[in-house]
Protein backbone atom coordinates (compact mmCIF):
# COMPACT_ATOMS: atom_id res chain seq x y z
CA UNK A 1 0.00 0.00 0.00
CA UNK A 2 1.33 3.78 -1.08
CA UNK A 3 1.39 6.16 1.56
CA UNK A 4 1.55 10.27 1.25
CA UNK A 5 3.27 12.55 3.49
CA UNK A 6 3.36 16.21 4.46
CA UNK A 7 6.81 17.24 4.83
CA UNK A 8 8.34 20.17 6.48
CA UNK A 9 12.03 20.35 6.27
CA UNK A 10 15.27 23.11 7.52
CA UNK A 11 16.15 25.04 10.88
CA UNK A 12 13.87 26.04 13.00
CA UNK A 13 15.14 28.73 13.97
CA UNK A 14 14.90 30.62 10.75
CA UNK A 15 12.24 28.43 8.73
CA UNK A 16 9.31 30.47 10.99
CA UNK A 17 7.08 27.70 8.91
CA UNK A 18 8.40 24.68 10.49
CA UNK A 19 9.38 26.61 14.06
CA UNK A 20 5.28 27.26 14.04
CA UNK A 21 4.36 23.61 13.50
CA UNK A 22 6.93 21.81 15.47
CA UNK A 23 7.74 24.77 18.41
CA UNK A 24 10.90 23.62 19.23
CA UNK A 25 13.49 26.24 18.86
CA UNK A 26 16.93 24.04 17.39
CA UNK A 27 19.85 26.05 15.44
CA UNK A 28 20.57 22.25 13.09
CA UNK A 29 18.85 21.35 9.70
CA UNK A 30 15.44 18.96 10.98
CA UNK A 31 12.47 17.03 8.99
CA UNK A 32 8.48 16.93 10.26
CA UNK A 33 7.34 14.39 8.49
CA UNK A 34 3.25 13.66 9.21
CA UNK A 35 2.25 9.68 7.31
CA UNK A 36 -0.94 10.13 6.22
CA UNK A 37 -4.39 7.85 5.05
CA UNK A 38 -2.38 4.29 6.78
CA UNK A 39 -2.83 2.06 9.90
CA UNK A 40 0.00 4.21 11.79
CA UNK A 41 -1.02 7.97 11.00
CA UNK A 42 1.90 9.57 13.05
CA UNK A 43 4.36 12.83 12.82
CA UNK A 44 8.00 11.85 13.03
CA UNK A 45 10.57 14.44 14.06
CA UNK A 46 14.22 13.94 12.40
CA UNK A 47 16.46 16.07 14.60
CA UNK A 48 20.16 16.26 15.61
CA UNK A 49 21.20 13.12 18.08
CA UNK A 50 22.64 15.57 21.00
CA UNK A 51 18.71 17.57 20.68
CA UNK A 52 16.48 14.60 20.64
CA UNK A 53 16.26 14.32 24.89
CA UNK A 54 15.02 18.23 24.48
CA UNK A 55 12.65 17.66 21.78
CA UNK A 56 11.16 14.52 23.52
CA UNK A 57 9.91 17.52 26.00
CA UNK A 58 8.97 20.15 23.77
CA UNK A 59 8.52 19.68 20.44
CA UNK A 60 5.06 18.93 18.56
CA UNK A 61 5.63 15.40 17.22
CA UNK A 62 4.37 11.90 18.00
CA UNK A 63 7.89 10.07 18.00
CA UNK A 64 11.72 11.85 17.62
CA UNK A 65 14.20 10.47 15.87
CA UNK A 66 18.05 11.27 14.73
CA UNK A 67 19.41 10.81 11.43
CA UNK A 68 21.23 8.00 11.95
CA UNK A 69 18.65 5.78 13.03
CA UNK A 70 17.24 5.98 9.16
CA UNK A 71 20.40 5.57 7.64
CA UNK A 72 20.57 4.32 4.13
CA UNK A 73 22.64 1.06 2.57
CA UNK A 74 25.53 3.26 1.64
CA UNK A 75 25.58 4.93 5.18
CA UNK A 76 25.01 9.26 5.69
CA UNK A 77 27.37 12.30 4.50
CA UNK A 78 29.29 13.82 6.89
CA UNK A 79 27.52 16.80 6.28
CA UNK A 80 24.73 17.24 8.64
CA UNK A 81 22.29 18.89 6.38
CA UNK A 82 22.95 16.28 3.58
CA UNK A 83 22.64 13.40 6.13
CA UNK A 84 19.27 14.54 7.42
CA UNK A 85 17.65 15.03 3.98
CA UNK A 86 19.25 11.42 3.06
CA UNK A 87 17.32 9.93 6.44
CA UNK A 88 14.40 11.68 5.61
CA UNK A 89 13.95 10.05 1.69
CA UNK A 90 15.08 6.72 3.59
CA UNK A 91 12.57 7.39 6.32
CA UNK A 92 9.78 7.72 3.92
CA UNK A 93 11.15 5.07 1.71
CA UNK A 94 10.71 2.40 4.80
CA UNK A 95 7.15 4.00 5.17
CA UNK A 96 6.00 2.97 1.64
CA UNK A 97 5.64 6.96 1.15
CA UNK A 98 4.98 7.22 -2.98
CA UNK A 99 4.57 11.21 -2.88
CA UNK A 100 4.49 14.00 -0.55
CA UNK A 101 2.93 17.68 -0.24
CA UNK A 102 5.36 20.28 1.19
CA UNK A 103 5.52 24.21 1.34
CA UNK A 104 7.26 27.21 -0.12
CA UNK A 105 10.40 26.56 1.92
CA UNK A 106 11.21 23.03 1.74
CA UNK A 107 15.04 23.46 1.05
CA UNK A 108 16.37 21.83 -2.41
CA UNK A 109 18.55 19.51 -1.16
CA UNK A 110 16.00 17.85 0.65
CA UNK A 111 13.60 17.54 -2.65
CA UNK A 112 16.54 16.10 -4.06
CA UNK A 113 17.26 13.32 -2.03
CA UNK A 114 13.35 12.64 -1.85
CA UNK A 115 12.77 12.57 -5.89
CA UNK A 116 16.03 10.24 -6.08
CA UNK A 117 14.11 7.67 -3.99
CA UNK A 118 11.09 8.00 -6.51
CA UNK A 119 8.76 10.03 -4.76
CA UNK A 120 7.12 12.48 -6.43
CA UNK A 121 6.77 16.23 -4.54
CA UNK A 122 3.45 18.36 -4.84
CA UNK A 123 3.71 22.19 -3.80
CA UNK A 124 0.53 23.25 -2.03
CA UNK A 125 1.55 27.19 -1.61
CA UNK A 126 -1.10 27.98 0.99
CA UNK A 127 0.53 25.23 3.69
CA UNK A 128 0.55 26.49 6.74
CA UNK A 129 -0.09 29.83 5.92
CA UNK A 130 -3.63 30.05 7.17
CA UNK A 131 -2.53 27.99 10.33
CA UNK A 132 0.26 30.58 11.03
CA UNK A 133 -2.42 33.67 10.60
CA UNK A 134 -5.01 31.87 13.10
CA UNK A 135 -3.14 32.22 16.48
CA UNK A 136 -3.82 29.82 19.37
CA UNK A 137 -3.93 30.65 23.05
CA UNK A 138 -0.01 30.30 23.61
CA UNK A 139 0.46 32.81 20.72
CA UNK A 140 -1.98 35.31 22.17
CA UNK A 141 -0.16 35.26 25.32
CA UNK A 142 3.45 35.52 23.55
CA UNK A 143 2.20 38.54 21.26
CA UNK A 144 0.71 40.56 24.13
CA UNK A 145 3.74 39.87 26.57
CA UNK A 146 5.71 41.01 23.25
CA UNK A 147 3.62 44.19 23.14
CA UNK A 148 3.92 45.19 26.46
CA UNK A 149 7.51 44.77 26.88
CA UNK A 150 7.07 46.86 23.41
CA UNK A 151 5.45 49.47 25.13
CA UNK A 152 7.57 49.85 28.21
CA UNK A 153 10.06 50.74 25.76
CA UNK A 154 7.66 53.16 24.09
CA UNK A 155 6.96 54.72 27.18
CA UNK A 156 11.31 55.14 28.13
CA UNK A 157 11.88 56.87 24.80
CA UNK A 158 8.82 59.10 24.85
CA UNK A 159 9.07 60.33 28.18
CA UNK A 160 13.15 60.98 27.56
CA UNK A 161 12.11 63.13 24.68
CA UNK A 162 9.81 64.78 25.93
CA UNK A 163 11.72 65.46 29.13
CA UNK A 164 15.15 66.45 27.42
CA UNK A 165 16.65 70.38 28.12
CA UNK A 166 16.73 72.23 24.98
CA UNK A 167 19.42 74.76 23.69
CA UNK A 168 19.30 78.20 22.38
CA UNK A 169 19.28 76.78 18.60
CA UNK A 170 15.93 74.41 19.52
CA UNK A 171 17.73 71.53 19.99
CA UNK A 172 17.40 68.99 22.75
CA UNK A 173 19.92 68.13 25.47
CA UNK A 174 19.96 65.25 27.47
CA UNK A 175 22.75 64.88 30.50
CA UNK A 176 24.96 67.83 28.84
CA UNK A 177 24.60 66.47 25.07
CA UNK A 178 22.53 66.86 22.11
CA UNK A 179 20.07 64.61 21.75
CA UNK A 180 19.88 62.69 18.79
CA UNK A 181 18.06 59.69 16.77
CA UNK A 182 20.83 57.57 17.14
CA UNK A 183 21.06 58.07 21.18
CA UNK A 184 17.37 57.65 21.53
CA UNK A 185 17.59 54.37 19.31
CA UNK A 186 20.47 53.12 21.59
CA UNK A 187 18.39 53.56 24.99
CA UNK A 188 15.60 51.19 23.19
CA UNK A 189 18.07 48.60 22.47
CA UNK A 190 19.54 48.86 25.45
CA UNK A 191 16.64 48.91 27.54
CA UNK A 192 14.70 45.96 25.23
CA UNK A 193 18.25 43.63 24.97
CA UNK A 194 18.46 44.10 29.07
CA UNK A 195 14.48 42.29 28.87
CA UNK A 196 16.04 39.63 26.39
CA UNK A 197 14.36 40.62 23.29
CA UNK A 198 16.16 41.57 19.97
CA UNK A 199 15.38 44.96 18.62
CA UNK A 200 15.91 45.81 14.99
CA UNK A 201 16.66 49.16 13.97
CA UNK A 202 13.94 51.06 15.31
CA UNK A 203 12.53 54.76 14.13
CA UNK A 204 13.08 57.63 15.52
CA UNK A 205 12.34 60.04 12.84
CA UNK A 206 11.80 63.96 13.84
CA UNK A 207 10.13 66.55 12.04
CA UNK A 208 10.31 66.74 8.52
CA UNK A 209 12.94 63.46 7.75
CA UNK A 210 9.28 61.70 9.62
CA UNK A 211 7.34 62.47 6.17
CA UNK A 212 8.91 59.57 4.70
CA UNK A 213 7.36 56.88 6.68
CA UNK A 214 10.01 54.53 6.41
CA UNK A 215 12.84 56.87 7.27
CA UNK A 216 14.64 55.55 10.19
CA UNK A 217 15.57 59.02 11.22
CA UNK A 218 19.15 60.74 12.10
CA UNK A 219 20.60 63.46 13.60
CA UNK A 220 19.46 65.88 16.54
CA UNK A 221 16.00 65.99 17.63
CA UNK A 222 14.53 69.79 17.95
CA UNK A 223 11.92 70.86 20.12
CA UNK A 224 8.33 71.75 19.10
CA UNK A 225 8.64 69.12 16.16
CA UNK A 226 6.77 65.87 15.97
CA UNK A 227 8.97 62.67 16.38
CA UNK A 228 7.83 59.48 15.60
CA UNK A 229 8.75 56.81 17.30
CA UNK A 230 8.38 52.93 16.01
CA UNK A 231 9.45 49.64 17.76
CA UNK A 232 8.94 46.29 16.75
CA UNK A 233 11.31 44.41 18.79
CA UNK A 234 11.17 40.30 19.11
CA UNK A 235 11.51 38.07 22.22
CA UNK A 236 14.19 35.76 22.35
CA UNK A 237 13.02 32.89 23.47
CA UNK A 238 9.27 32.60 22.13
CA UNK A 239 10.32 34.66 19.05
CA UNK A 240 7.22 36.32 18.60
CA UNK A 241 7.23 40.48 17.88
CA UNK A 242 5.57 43.07 19.21
CA UNK A 243 5.14 46.22 16.77
CA UNK A 244 4.22 50.06 18.21
CA UNK A 245 4.20 53.71 16.76
CA UNK A 246 3.73 56.65 18.75
CA UNK A 247 4.34 60.45 18.22
CA UNK A 248 5.68 62.61 20.78
CA UNK A 249 6.15 66.51 20.47
CA UNK A 250 9.18 67.87 22.82
CA UNK A 251 6.98 71.47 24.07
CA UNK A 252 4.00 72.99 22.31
CA UNK A 253 2.38 71.18 19.27
CA UNK A 254 1.57 73.37 16.61
CA UNK A 255 -2.65 73.79 15.84
CA UNK A 256 -1.65 71.96 12.57
CA UNK A 257 0.05 69.18 13.95
CA UNK A 258 -2.43 68.94 17.01
CA UNK A 259 -5.02 68.66 13.86
CA UNK A 260 -2.85 66.00 12.11
CA UNK A 261 -2.94 63.98 15.41
CA UNK A 262 -6.87 63.87 16.14
CA UNK A 263 -7.43 62.60 12.62
CA UNK A 264 -5.26 59.88 12.88
CA UNK A 265 -6.25 58.46 16.45
CA UNK A 266 -9.46 59.30 14.90
CA UNK A 267 -8.55 57.23 11.96
CA UNK A 268 -6.93 54.27 14.20
CA UNK A 269 -10.40 53.61 16.40
CA UNK A 270 -12.14 53.42 13.13
CA UNK A 271 -9.91 50.54 11.87
CA UNK A 272 -9.89 48.74 15.30
CA UNK A 273 -13.74 49.06 15.06
CA UNK A 274 -13.98 47.72 11.36
CA UNK A 275 -12.07 44.81 12.39
CA UNK A 276 -13.42 41.44 12.90
CA UNK A 277 -13.60 37.87 11.12
CA UNK A 278 -15.52 37.87 8.06
CA UNK A 279 -14.33 41.29 6.70
CA UNK A 280 -11.84 41.90 4.43
CA UNK A 281 -8.94 43.47 4.71
CA UNK A 282 -9.51 46.16 2.20
CA UNK A 283 -13.00 47.06 4.01
CA UNK A 284 -10.50 47.71 7.11
CA UNK A 285 -8.55 50.04 5.49
CA UNK A 286 -11.50 51.98 3.29
CA UNK A 287 -12.74 52.89 7.01
CA UNK A 288 -9.53 53.97 8.32
CA UNK A 289 -8.78 56.24 5.00
CA UNK A 290 -12.58 56.98 4.83
CA UNK A 291 -11.81 59.40 8.77
CA UNK A 292 -8.41 60.74 6.79
CA UNK A 293 -10.61 61.99 4.09
CA UNK A 294 -13.47 63.30 6.35
CA UNK A 295 -10.63 65.19 7.79
CA UNK A 296 -9.69 66.89 4.81
CA UNK A 297 -6.31 64.88 4.35
CA UNK A 298 -5.26 63.16 1.00
CA UNK A 299 -3.99 59.64 0.05
CA UNK A 300 -1.18 58.12 -2.05
CA UNK A 301 2.24 59.22 -2.40
CA UNK A 302 2.43 63.03 -3.29
CA UNK A 303 3.76 63.90 -6.79
CA UNK A 304 7.28 66.15 -7.51
CA UNK A 305 4.89 69.20 -7.87
CA UNK A 306 2.66 68.63 -4.94
CA UNK A 307 3.63 71.83 -2.44
CA UNK A 308 5.66 71.16 0.94
CA UNK A 309 1.94 71.64 2.25
CA UNK A 310 0.54 68.16 0.81
CA UNK A 311 -0.53 66.31 3.53
CA UNK A 312 -1.75 62.30 3.22
CA UNK A 313 -1.57 58.74 4.67
CA UNK A 314 0.64 57.03 1.85
CA UNK A 315 0.43 53.46 3.37
CA UNK A 316 -1.90 50.97 4.26
CA UNK A 317 -3.67 50.68 7.64
CA UNK A 318 -1.54 47.81 8.68
CA UNK A 319 -0.20 44.08 8.51
CA UNK A 320 -0.35 40.94 10.46
CA UNK A 321 2.18 40.19 12.97
CA UNK A 322 3.99 36.99 14.04
CA UNK A 323 6.87 35.03 14.24
CA UNK A 324 7.73 37.98 11.61
CA UNK A 325 7.20 41.13 12.04
CA UNK A 326 5.75 41.72 8.64
CA UNK A 327 3.37 38.94 7.70
CA UNK A 328 0.12 38.09 5.66
CA UNK A 329 -2.74 39.61 5.69
CA UNK A 330 -2.18 43.11 4.69
CA UNK A 331 -4.61 45.82 5.25
CA UNK A 332 -5.03 47.40 2.31
CA UNK A 333 -6.16 47.58 -1.19
CA UNK A 334 -7.12 44.07 -2.13
CA UNK A 335 -6.82 42.24 1.04
CA UNK A 336 -7.90 39.00 1.87
CA UNK A 337 -10.81 38.08 3.97
CA UNK A 338 -9.74 38.23 7.97
CA UNK A 339 -9.75 35.23 9.65
CA UNK A 340 -10.47 34.42 13.67
CA UNK A 341 -7.02 34.75 15.59
CA UNK A 342 -5.31 36.84 13.19
CA UNK A 343 -2.96 39.45 14.57
CA UNK A 344 -2.80 42.85 13.04
CA UNK A 345 -1.58 46.33 13.27
CA UNK A 346 -3.67 48.99 13.22
CA UNK A 347 -1.11 52.12 12.08
CA UNK A 348 -2.59 55.11 10.46
CA UNK A 349 -0.14 58.09 9.94
CA UNK A 350 -0.09 61.39 8.00
CA UNK A 351 2.79 62.78 6.37
CA UNK A 352 3.84 66.39 5.24
CA UNK A 353 6.77 67.46 4.24
CA UNK A 354 6.69 71.04 5.78
CA UNK A 355 5.50 69.03 9.10
CA UNK A 356 7.21 65.94 9.36
CA UNK A 357 4.39 62.59 10.27
CA UNK A 358 2.46 61.81 12.61
CA UNK A 359 1.35 58.26 13.47
CA UNK A 360 -0.38 55.56 16.24
CA UNK A 361 -0.29 52.19 15.87
CA UNK A 362 -2.08 49.19 17.74
CA UNK A 363 -2.18 45.76 17.29
CA UNK A 364 -5.11 43.83 18.06
CA UNK A 365 -6.19 40.00 17.46
CA UNK A 366 -9.64 39.54 15.89
CA UNK A 367 -12.07 37.87 18.33
CA UNK A 368 -15.55 36.13 17.98
CA UNK A 369 -17.01 39.26 18.15
CA UNK A 370 -14.60 41.93 17.13
CA UNK A 371 -10.88 42.27 17.80
CA UNK A 372 -9.34 42.69 21.21
CA UNK A 373 -6.70 45.57 21.71
CA UNK A 374 -3.27 44.48 23.17
CA UNK A 375 -2.27 48.07 23.45
CA UNK A 376 -3.05 50.60 26.65
CA UNK A 377 -0.27 53.06 25.89
CA UNK A 378 -1.06 56.66 25.81
CA UNK A 379 -1.76 57.85 22.86
CA UNK A 380 -1.17 61.74 22.78
CA UNK A 381 1.71 64.14 21.71
CA UNK A 382 2.90 65.13 25.34
CA UNK A 383 4.74 62.97 27.49
CA UNK A 384 6.52 65.33 29.33
CA UNK A 385 6.23 63.62 33.13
Amino acid sequence: MSLHATVLAGIPKSNYSLYHKIRFLVGDPTALIRIEGGEDDHSMFIVRDIEMQRARQHARADRISCPADHAPQGGLSGDRETATAEATAEYLTRQAVTSITTDRSLPYIFAYHIQQRGISIQYDPQLGILERRQKDADEAAWLQESQRVTEQAMRMACELIANADVNDDGLLIHQNEVLTSERVRSAIDVFLLERDYFNPKSIVACGPTGADCHDYGTGPLSTEQPVIVDIFPRNRKTLYYGDCTRTVVHGQASDDLVRMHMAVCEANAAGCAAARPGVTGEFVHEATIQVILENGYQTGLPSDDEPDSFCSMTHGTGHAVGLEVHEPPLLDFGGPELLLGDCLTIEPGLYCRALGGVRVEDMIILTEDGCRNLNTLYTGLDWKV
